[in-house]
């Protein structure tokens, strides 16, 4: 052989070593941010997993608003917005609207809700923002969860809403039960259940894969658990092992860690990546 085959069949095998390193390591496009008084300056190397975008969970709860220009009342802080606007994991923002901690609540004044959201579509934060996310979280065993469309038309868009299984009826049912009544130019965030330990990653991936059929691609993205049942019914973050799985099952989809702030520590993305 040449020794300009043998360079070439050298450069070739280096190339293949790099792109399955590449390969083995997992990518996010996303993080999640659940802000509350003790996270409101939430500080991270995210992008190094490929972070770009950012998932805010509301910008005020429980009646209180961490924006200023609103008639509810105030947080005692208020995040550093545009440090965070400058932050390589927030170039592409959905901004969350108003919310509650208690799920019955949230659903069941869904419509002071939405009045609170569109103060806050006017007070929102000086981010790039890409799209809002209305938090009042919908599954199936909501039955009055119809009620919700004709709200979610007062909101913009581009506009999405957070969906998960409890009852696991499965990908085709959900799909199906979200395509009777969701408007059609609402998006989905699946909680994929893995960090419950409702279901496996792949299972949660035939889950999108379900939505996506349906609804189209573009309307859904993946929320991953990235936390586990601790002890006394507290949640821990997922280790690396327990986590990579689930990156590798929603390659493709647009993917938010749930959440940077609470689980996703320096530490553990350092050894995500080795």
């Amino acid at each position: 052989m040449t020794h300009a085959g043998v360079l070439a069949r050298a450069m070739a095998a280096l190339f293949l070593t790099v792109l399955a390193g590449c390969e083995s390591q997992p990518t996010v496009r996303g993080i999640a941010w659940q802000v509350d008084n003790q996270h409101i300056e939430p500080h991270g190397d995210w992008d190094r997993l490929g972070v770009t975008d950012l998932l805010i969970q509301w910008t005020a709860v429980d009646d209180t608003a961490f924006v200023s220009g609103t008639t509810l009342h105030e947080a005692p802080r208020l995040p550093d917005w545009q440090r965070i606007a400058a932050e390589p994991w927030a170039s592409h923002v959905l901004v969350g609207l108003a919310g509650r901690f208690d799920e019955r609540a949230a659903r069941a004044g869904a419509a002071q809700l939405v009045e609170q959201s569109l103060q806050l579509v006017v007070a929102a934060p000086p981010l790039h923002v890409e799209g809002w996310y209305f938090p009042v979280e919908v599954d199936p065993t909501w039955q009055d969860a119809r009620s919700l469309a004709p709200l979610l038309e007062r909101l913009p868009r581009p506009l999405w809403i957070s969906v998960y299984d409890r009852s696991n009826i499965g990908g085709k049912a959900l799909a199906d039960w979200l395509d009777s009544w969701l408007p059609r130019d609402v998006g989905v965030l699946f909680q994929d259940g893995v960090g419950v330990y409702a279901r496996e990653p792949q299972v949660a991936r035939d889950y999108a894969d379900a939505l996506a059929a349906t609804l189209g691609k573009a309307r859904v993205r993946v929320i991953a658990e990235a936390f586990r049942p601790g002890p006394n019914q507290t949640f821990r973050s997922a280790t690396a092992a327990e986590l990579r799985p689930q990156l590798d099952a929603y390659r493709g989809y647009r993917t938010y860690l749930f959440d940077g702030p609470h689980y996703v520590s320096p530490q553990l993305v350092e050894e995500l990546l080795k």
